[in-house]
């Protein structure tokens, strides 16, 4: 799953293939693949969706698709589909070019819309192009729609260059590590320290015992920091300085704070720019500290100790820099 996405992914065989089956978590809306079967309906969707928008010129080339070519665009890619009561109300198309997916003919039907379907869509859409191998997801958004392009901004998309008629928007996909052991995520901590520098921030999540401090432990081993490193639950954050010129690591447990508030009272200000600050349980209260910032997310398996951890880089400063991680993954 990707970090932060609703949905999730079961894969299994069909064929000579695979077949990919989401199931949402929400008591009415339910993800799926769509199938070259869906085109009509899907395409009755993104006429409704695309029509509903203000007239641009030159119109979207949405406007000019017909059956068969979102069948072929089906056929030799894939796409995602949201169904309420058994009715598709949003959908999109999803192409894949070597390590990146572009996703196209983004859609909800205009009475569903504000209600989270397309964020749902998307994620949906992420953890489909996480399972297939992209590293990156790109988007084109029309320039005449800055309302379009704040909301992918909004989903952790940036501009990434200029196009006829808009902007190419994209982001970095998670590294999915399989993590089998606390010695592991501990050697995983160490390989992640080589790509850290001055100024990073980590906001790391998990369920209690997860292993975000046995993560923490092999990054200061990597760091080379002064030790020990333990949770800092009960002081909330402890300075390991480092006996060079390499970054301290300012360690951070957020799970008895009340909010952002409260972190802020820790003063992190004053050390952000000269140390790596890891801040775990800091899921919607540290994300504040930088636009750039690495979002580690631990989750245990349903029946043995293995975690799978998911790492997304958001912001310029991570664009790409977890690709070396990546290739050991």
């Amino acid at each position: 799953m990707v970090a932060g996405a609703a949905v999730s992914v079961a894969v299994g065989a069909a064929g000579a293939g695979k077949a990919y089956y989401f199931s949402a978590m929400t008591d009415d809306v339910y993800l799926r693949v769509a199938e070259p079967g869906d085109a009509a309906e899907m395409l009755r969707v993104i006429r409704a969706a695309f029509s509903a928008r203000r007239p641009v010129d030159p119109p979207a080339e949405a406007l000019t698709d017909d059956v068969a070519d979102i069948e072929l665009a089906l056929t030799e890619g894939t796409g995602v589909l949201a169904e309420l009561d058994g009715r598709i109300v949003a959908g999109l198309l999803l192409e894949m070019a070597d390590d990146v997916a572009t996703l196209r003919r983004v859609s909800v039907e205009p009475a569903h819309a504000g209600r989270g379907v397309a964020k749902m869509l998307v994620e949906g859409a992420l953890t489909l192009a996480v399972d297939l191998g992209a590293h990156r997801v790109e988007i084109m958004a029309r320039e005449e729609f800055p309302e379009i392009v704040a909301w992918w901004r909004e989903h952790l998309f940036e501009v990434i260059r200029k196009v006829p008629h808009g902007f190419m928007m994209g982001r970095d996909l998670p590294v999915i590590v399989d993590v089998p052991t606390a010695d592991d995520m501990h050697a995983l901590g160490a390989r992640l320290a080589r790509l850290l520098r001055k100024g990073d921030v980590i906001v790391a999540t998990g369920d209690l015992g997860a292993g975000k401090t046995t993560l923490t432990q092999g990054i200061g081993l990597g760091l080379g920091v002064d030790g020990p490193i333990i949770s800092p639950t009960f002081v909330i954050s402890r300075v390991h300085p480092h006996p060079g010129d390499g970054p301290a690591l300012v360690h951070v447990d957020a799970y008895r704070l009340g909010g952002a508030t409260e972190l802020a009272d820790i003063d992190l200000d004053a050390s952000l720019s000269e140390a790596v600050t890891i801040v775990e349980w800091g899921s919607g209260l540290a994300e504040w500290l930088s636009d750039s910032r690495l979002e580690i997310d631990i989750v245990r398996g349903l029946e043995t100790d293995e975690r799978t951890v998911y790492l997304t880089g958001i912001g310029p400063r991570w664009a790409g820099a977890l690709d070396a991680l990546r290739e050991r993954a």
